[in-house]
């Protein structure tokens, strides 16, 4: 029960911000802040969504989704719209979700509960530093092996930092897919990304060879992470 109800909660906030929500409304919150009947109008279509999917016996939380919808899209209506600010504005409305899930089902012993074995678990720990290093670490670290190379190529006119991200996002996969057994799915991975990079026209025999190594050892971290994974016990 508790976790439909935390569904049905989070579908609530999907259909309201993101179905429900023309873009004449977000742009005259952005024009005219907590003055505009838009931003309120939305704050209550989120309300009444919460309140029709989770129960009219919930109406407390119905009422707090809307007084808390509506404060926090005022105040990123003055913020820029930017990538940070768009995490930031659906992070607090998560986490006013996940706070209505909790103090509806549980109590703080529950959660003092829950922090302790969360704290012992060493499989939950090696999982978190694993990603963790899959991130920004093994990109540095890739960065520094194949520096020799990269400083003897011209200046990339490719997006800026694309290529640092498009090498996280592989390592994480891979070691998601690791986890689950499927190995198939990383060998596809590995062979789409082949295709895409080594398949442009007029590319540089020293930059094919380049994206190739680093790419292997990108590779071989992320598979080496996952098969440590798997042997180690917890």
């Amino acid at each position: 029960m508790n976790t439909l109800w935390l569904i049905k909660l989070f579908l609530s906030h999907l259909l309201a911000d993101f179905i429900l929500q023309p873009q004449s409304w977000v742009k005259d919150r952005f024009s005219k802040h907590f003055f505009s009947p838009f931003l309120y109008l939305h704050g209550f279509t989120a309300g009444v969504l919460a309140l029709f999917l989770i129960g009219f016996h919930y109406w407390t939380v119905a009422l707090l989704i809307f007084i808390t919808h509506t404060l926090i899209d005022g105040w990123k209506s003055y913020r820029p719209q930017t990538v940070s600010y768009f995490l930031i504005d659906q992070s607090l409305h998560l986490l006013i979700i996940l706070i209505c899930w909790f103090c509806t089902f549980y109590s703080l012993h529950d959660l003092s509960v829950w922090i302790h074995d969360s704290g012992n678990n060493t499989t939950l720990w090696f999982l978190i530093t694993a990603y963790l290093f899959l991130s920004f670490p093994a990109g540095i670290l890739v960065g520094q092996m194949t520096k020799k190379w990269s400083d003897q190529l011209p200046r990339s006119t490719g997006l800026a930092k694309a290529g640092k991200w498009i090498g996280i996002l592989e390592r994480i996969l891979i070691l998601t897919f690791i986890l689950q057994d499927q190995y198939a799915a990383v060998g596809l991975l590995i062979t789409a990304k082949g295709l895409l990079r080594f398949n442009e026209k007029d590319q540089q025999e020293e930059k094919t060879e380049y994206v190739l190594i680093g790419s292997l050892i990108s590779f071989s971290i992320a598979v080496v992470t996952g098969i440590l994974m798997k042997t180690i016990p917890g």
